[in-house]
């Protein structure tokens, strides 16, 4: 496996291993065809509404054993509209002081069938930082235990080639 990556934002190669994924759109809204997409919702980098169904972009954070970073999911979450528009009003703000608020996984984590529609925490953060996702405590799925537990080295490169593929 290469030590270097094309990047899916800027299109340049960039030396190291991949520590994040990033998804353009909540999965409900990708699946949409492309000629009908900005008719039927509207979305920019980190918010997105389709219908009446609310979407906040966030950063699910998986630990790497031993490694200063962790593998970060740019994933979206479904939230009502009282949090998503609570997330507009303090946009520009610090919200790490605001209460955690539930949602729900709007992506497929391709590593982690069934991942999509999963109960999450959104903690909001200050304004230079998209809101991080946390799956429930209860919650027993290999993603949760990995989000809690971390990922060893060839963890983390089962999941490089997955999302490689």
């Amino acid at each position: 496996m290469s030590d270097s990556f094309i990047c899916s934002i800027c299109g340049e190669e960039h030396e190291g291993l991949i520590t994040d994924w990033a998804y353009k759109l909540p999965d409900v809204v990708w699946e949409i065809p492309e000629e009908e997409r900005t008719e039927k919702a509207r979305f920019n980098d980190d918010l997105c509404q389709l219908g009446e169904r609310y979407f906040i972009r966030c950063v699910l954070y998986v630990p790497i054993a031993g490694a200063p970073e962790s593998f970060g999911w740019g994933a979206w979450a479904e939230v009502d509209l009282r949090t998503f528009e609570r997330y507009l009003e303090i946009y520009d703000e610090d919200g790490s002081y605001e209460p955690k608020r539930p949602g729900t996984l709007a992506n497929e984590l391709r590593p982690y069938p069934g991942s999509l529609g999963a109960p999450v925490v959104i903690e909001f953060r200050d304004p230079t930082k998209r809101p991080s996702l946390h799956l429930k405590p209860d919650n027993g799925t290999l993603l949760a235990g990995e989000q809690r537990f971390g990922i060893d080295e060839g963890r983390f490169h089962e999941i490089l080639h997955v999302i490689r593929r």
